[in-house]
């Protein structure tokens, strides 16, 4: 698990790198408003992503299925519905999302400053959007099938151009146009486009199972049992998304109404905390691929220890991460604000409240991902709709007049430690193996649901696959400590 998540948790360090320093240069040199814009588009952007992630997700859990069941056919068949369906839905959210970028904003209650850069910033993002989408899914496939290192390797030159083309195109320097902050915007559209373009012809170079070249056109024919999994099953994981960057924009309009100096604060405090929860990410990313790939190989023992394993590594490295974040936070938050700036305090006190709400999300997306690799995705959802919708912006609501804006940040753990007890209780009590992807799966081996869940599955590990897995590892150590 730990191997595999290694270069998720490497790719996740780079892009919040990527970000972090984009907003050095739009927050020390562009000031605040342009990082108060920065952070009410990015809001946004969260948004249209999450509109479309579940049919990835749920395709990356089909094709893990496929592949423990070693049904190459099958992982190919998902890939070419999958992206016909994905990619189309993606442009045209990101055409909509071009249109209401102006009432968006505004229904946000962005400040009136922030405003027009915002909306600079965010237009020139919906063009990286299907680019964005892309990638996404394409790494998401490979994910699925047990390879977490290619991705890595082209999010890292991703970031590399971000990083490279941010300062030319905000500053001009050179041949390049002075565009200011939608400069670092266009940055994102180069850095997304050029690496998703090197990592197709990568896969089509190596002939990769997942590749479908002209030979494979009859592919992206839509398969109607596929889609309808896809539908059924990722419109839920969609809308847990959804249901996630409503909730931030809801927070981040409360924010506002406290000023430009409240929600810069809120801003960089952003910033800091897509570092804490990386470890989590990482790991529940790894359990949700090992988890549907022992689903399809039938093996539900290892389901469990899976997510037990990786309820553990999150409290080990969430936690160490913690600590020292609050320790140097006035050095980190520094990198993002301005010298002698009024958020600075700001951003220091509401981190010391929020932060630890990372290590309750942190079991919640552990326990989710493996209970959504077998189908069970409505319940996840629930689950998410009562801790952000019935505690996190109630609580922050209806406790201002009491706390101020402090009512805001102790939301945030409050909220999470209420999903993971929920998140626990379904795990420990629930139904989900008794799910299943696919209305029809011949190698979909039953599991009575009163079997408690932590019980050993009578099942028999296959040794082959155990044989062949110790193999990848090692073979993924090896390109881990190469890069």
């Amino acid at each position: 698990m730990i191997v595999f998540a290694l270069p998720i948790m490497a790719g996740n360090a780079a892009q919040s790198l990527n970000g972090s320093i984009n907003a050095i240069w739009v927050g020390r040199f562009l000031g605040e408003a342009a990082l108060t814009a920065t952070a009410n588009a990015n809001n946004v952007m969260f948004f249209l992503i999450g509109a479309v992630f579940g049919i990835g997700m749920a395709a990356t859990i089909l094709i893990g299925q496929a592949t423990g069941a070693h049904d190459n056919a099958q992982a190919r068949r998902v890939m070419g519905t999958s992206a016909t369906f994905f990619i189309s839905l993606s442009v045209i959210l990101a055409v909509t999302g071009w249109f209401v970028t102006n009432p968006l904003l505004r229904l946000m209650d962005t400040p009136a400053a922030a405003l027009p850069l915002a909306e600079s910033y965010l237009k020139v993002i919906f063009l990286a959007m299907p680019f964005i989408y892309a990638f996404a899914f394409v790494s998401a496939a490979l994910r699925g099938v047990g390879d977490s290192r290619t991705p890595f390797r082209f999010l890292l030159l991703s970031v590399i151009l971000d990083v490279i083309f941010n300062p030319l195109l905000i500053f001009g320097i050179g041949p390049f146009p002075e565009m200011g902050i939608a400069g670092s915007a266009t940055a994102t559209v180069v850095g997304q486009g050029i690496s998703l373009l090197a990592m197709l012809l990568y896969l089509r170079r190596k002939q990769h199972p997942l590749w479908l070249g002209r030979a494979d056109a009859h592919l992206f024919r839509v398969d109607l049992t596929i889609l309808r999994a896809l539908v059924v099953k990722g419109v839920p994981m969609g809308l847990q998304m959804v249901l996630i960057s409503l909730a931030m924009i809801a927070m981040m309009t409360m924010v506002n109404a406290y000023g430009i100096a409240t929600a810069a604060a809120y801003g960089a405090a952003l910033q800091l905390w897509t570092y804490v929860q990386m470890p989590a990410m990482a790991i529940g990313a790894a359990c949700s691929s090992i988890a549907a790939q022992s689903v399809g190989a039938g093996d539900w023992k290892r389901v469990d220890a899976t997510a037990h394993t990786g309820i553990g590594y999150n409290f080990l490295l969430t936690g160490g991460l913690i600590a020292p974040l609050i320790l140097l936070d006035r050095y980190s938050f520094a990198l993002f604000l301005p010298d002698g700036s009024d958020s600075m305090e700001i951003a220091r006190h509401l981190n010391h409240i929020g932060v630890w709400s990372f290590l309750f999300f942190g079991v919640t997306f552990v326990v989710s991902g493996v209970v959504r690799a077998t189908g069970a995705v409505i319940p996840p959802l629930v689950i998410l709709a009562i801790a952000l919708w019935g505690v996190r912006v109630p609580f922050a609501e209806m406790l201002q007049p009491l706390m101020g804006v402090d009512a805001v940040w102790w939301s945030f753990p409050v909220s999470a430690a209420s999903a993971m007890v929920m998140s626990l209780a379904y795990y420990r009590w629930g139904r989900w193996r008794s799910a299943k992807m696919l209305p029809t799966d011949p190698r979909e081996v039953a599991i009575p649901s009163e079997v408690p869940a932590c019980a050993p599955s009578p099942i028999a590990d296959p040794a082959p696959d155990r044989d062949r897995e110790a193999d990848d590892v090692a073979g993924a150590a090896l390109d881990v400590r190469g890069s």
